[in-house]
């Protein structure tokens, strides 16, 4: 019977919604590929805000509801192909951000996953650094560079810049010619100012809505009072991009009374996004800060960290030597 038994493999699983503490390793059997799909040997995975708040609430966005394992960032090396993958084969490293806002299963020794959510990893990044880019950037990608095309000479304010999305949002709209208005804590700034921002705001000690005006877009990852706040510094036709949902505390009436655009964006698996990506981490233009890196089996210390909101950067969990 043993001689049937699917291989295995680690990951970590919460069985309730809960604090850090609910996360825990198991064994469980390795994941097999099916048509046009990979499997991933994971090196590293990214941990995000999604992955911490999904734990708490105990249920994806897509309804599913434990027992799951949560992450959606992977880094690792192809391990096998299903039938009709024609972009990679068993050795090519890759990274991407599969199936979002679908579980991945990233926290895991092996994911697979639809072999066009993923990219190949560029030359002079390692598995960790590659583990931090996936979901924040193609974020900040997809708001800026799909969803309002920022051109060069735009002005583009980027709340909690500092960030997993943010600090690579400043680095996006620099190589498309922006002007970078950003907030963070003091302690920030010249971080920020590394990366090529412009103005910074310390948001603790000044309103931002009070100094800035006659911006063309804003990234919002806070939400709340930020949202009326943000609308009263931009111009008559600029856009507020939000990445949490615009719900009945959005002050809708105001948008349309100072001409604005408001838009909520949930980001998407895309290989296109994906290799723009790419060319700009291989170009030298983008560049991902890691704030801690963390053992798979530490997985609930790393959502304790990233529950303090005082990161810089990214986390990640290492999986594989």
């Amino acid at each position: 019977m043993s001689e049937n038994r699917a291989p295995q493999m680690r990951a970590v699983s919460q069985d309730t919604a809960g604090g850090p503490d609910v996360l825990k390793v198991i064994t469980t059997d390795r994941p097999v590929p099916g048509a046009t799909e990979i499997l991933v040997r994971v090196h590293a995975a990214g941990v995000n805000p999604a992955d911490w708040k999904i734990r708490a609430r105990g249920e994806f966005a897509t309804g599913i509801k434990p027992p799951f394992t949560l992450g959606f960032d992977v880094s690792g090396v192809v391990e096998a192909v299903g039938p009709g993958v024609t972009l990679f084969a068993p050795g090519d490293r890759v990274f991407g951000m599969p199936r979002f806002p679908h579980p991945a299963g990233a926290y895991a020794e092996y994911v697979t996953a639809p072999a066009r959510h993923f990219a190949l990893l560029p030359a002079g990044l390692d598995h960790v650094q590659g583990a931090a880019v996936p979901l924040a950037a193609l974020t900040a990608w997809q708001a800026l560079v799909d969803t309002v095309d920022i051109q060069p000479g735009a002005r583009v304010l980027i709340h909690a810049a500092a960030g997993g999305v943010g600090h690579l949002a400043v680095q996006i709209a620099k190589s498309r010619g922006a002007y970078v208005i950003s907030t963070a804590r003091q302690a920030k700034h010249d971080f920020l100012r590394g990366l090529g921002a412009d103005e910074l705001i310390d948001y603790t000690q000044q309103d931002f809505a009070a100094a800035v005006r006659d911006v063309d877009v804003v990234l919002d990852t806070i939400g709340g009072d930020y949202w009326a706040r943000s609308l009263r510094t931009l111009r008559p036709g600029g856009t507020l991009v939000s990445i949490l949902p615009l719900d009945d505390t959005f002050p809708a009436a105001q948008a349309r009374a100072a001409q604005v655009r408001a838009v909520f964006m949930l980001v998407e698996p895309d290989q296109a996004g994906m290799r723009a990506v790419a060319d700009l981490l291989d170009s030298g233009k983008l560049q991902v800060t890691v704030d801690a890196v963390v053992p798979l089996e530490e997985a609930a210390k790393a959502h304790a960290l990233g529950e303090t909101g005082r990161t810089t950067g990214k986390i990640v969990l290492t999986v594989a030597p």
